[in-house]
């Protein structure tokens, strides 16, 4: 289990350490940082993949996400006034979490030279990347290390570290490009949690939506992003033999049960409510009860992930779907941890209930994202390093 995300330097995140439980609900007014909280998870994802890079990319840059305030902000307390101060570190965009077993930590930063006349000048560089053991990074506990080009790996001997390679790109993450289960497993164990964090933020269910499609349908333990293939992944958890889809549908919907047609290989979603001749196709369901249908498919996984990442799950559901939702979010998280961004009190209040439950609130002072009533006593242990 996670136990601590760490982000500095990007957009209003200048410095947050996060705390998380088996299930974290992240709230606060508009503007104050949820989003990207959200967006930081996915950028830590992306590294085990190798496409950090271009996920940054897709947000207009390093540039264009960088914390845009002084370094500190102690001055502008003090006084009142927003001044630029003399820089004590490069410019930098750092992530980083620490688990049960393993921590990870990136340090991406500005590139210093493309080659010539290259058209990826403004690509981002991965300046630092480090695998440790514990709460935060130390040398004694770093397992894998890399500086630009250069990384090297803990001696099994425990005497100082041994030479990994000396020519890694810096668009290129050590996570994915020497990750083995045989020679180093505790890269492989790092990239393959990274690789299994899954990330919902909302889902279309307008008339083109492709839910609302028949699609093709093989076994799918994992709901696509876009829900494409809902029918199938609702098929997969009747087939695994988990109760709690159909209790959710019924307790939404007045006794309603859901099912699956098959037409030439086709699956369609169904679902039959009280009163109907007939079950209604997706086609036909109404926005919210498609939404619900969406969150329950992804929520009851029987291939649960190491972390699930919800978005304003309640967005746009009546008031009377936000507790079973909740309950759905509740069977996740005992199964898998599981981050809840929201606005709603009445989901927040549903998911407090949870034993192994922690709320953490967001605002903004001078610009940048703070976690209400943390201070530096109560901020997890973490260590940034150095470059």
């Amino acid at each position: 289990m996670l136990h601590t995300v760490a982000v500095r330097g990007y957009r209003s995140l200048r410095e947050v350490i996060m705390p998380l439980r088996r299930l974290t609900v992240v709230t606060g007014a508009n503007g104050t940082g949820k989003s990207s909280v959200y967006r930081a998870l996915g950028l830590l994802a992306a590294c085990a993949r190798n496409e950090v890079i271009g996920s940054l990319a897709r947000e207009g840059g390093l540039e264009s996400v960088l914390w845009a305030g002084p370094e500190g902000l102690g001055g502008a307390r003090r006084t009142g006034t927003v001044e630029g101060i003399t820089r004590n570190r490069p410019v930098s965009l750092e992530l980083g979490f620490s688990s049960d077993d393993f921590g990870y930590l990136i340090d991406l930063g500005l590139p210093q030279y493309a080659g010539p006349k290259s058209m990826f000048a403004r690509d981002p560089e991965i300046k630092r990347e480090a695998v440790f053991a514990g709460p935060r990074l130390r040398r004694s506990a770093t397992l894998v290390s890399r500086g630009r080009d250069y990384a090297e790996v803990a001696s099994e001997s425990g005497s100082g570290f041994d030479p990994l390679t000396k020519s890694l790109p810096a668009y290129r993450s050590v996570l994915a490009e020497y990750a083995s289960a045989g020679a180093l497993p505790e890269l492989a164990a790092v990239r393959d949690r990274l690789r299994t964090w899954r990330f919902y933020d909302g889902f279309r269910v307008d008339a083109g939506a492709p839910a609302r499609q028949p699609r093709v349908g093989t076994r799918t333990p994992v709901l696509a992003d876009d829900g494409a293939d809902l029918a199938a992944a609702v098929q997969t958890i009747v087939e695994a033999g988990f109760d709690d889809l159909h209790r959710a549908v019924a307790e939404a919907f007045d006794g309603a049960t859901v099912s699956v047609a098959a037409n030439d290989g086709l699956f369609e979603l169904q679902l039959q409510q009280k009163g109907m001749l007939r079950p209604l196709r997706t086609a036909e369901l109404s926005d919210g009860t498609l939404r619900f249908l969406l969150w329950g498919a992804a929520l009851l996984s029987p291939s649960p992930p190491s972390l699930m990442v919800l978005n304003e799950p309640e967005t746009s559901l009546h008031p009377d779907l936000i507790a079973p939702l909740a309950a759905m979010i509740r069977s996740a998280a005992a199964v898998t941890q599981v981050v809840v961004v929201t606005h709603s009190p009445a989901m927040r209040e549903l998911l407090a209930d949870e034993g192994d439950a922690a709320e953490i609130e967001l605002h903004k002072d001078w610009g940048e994202t703070r976690i209400t009533g943390q201070t530096n006593l109560t901020a997890p242990p973490w260590d940034w390093g150095k470059r």
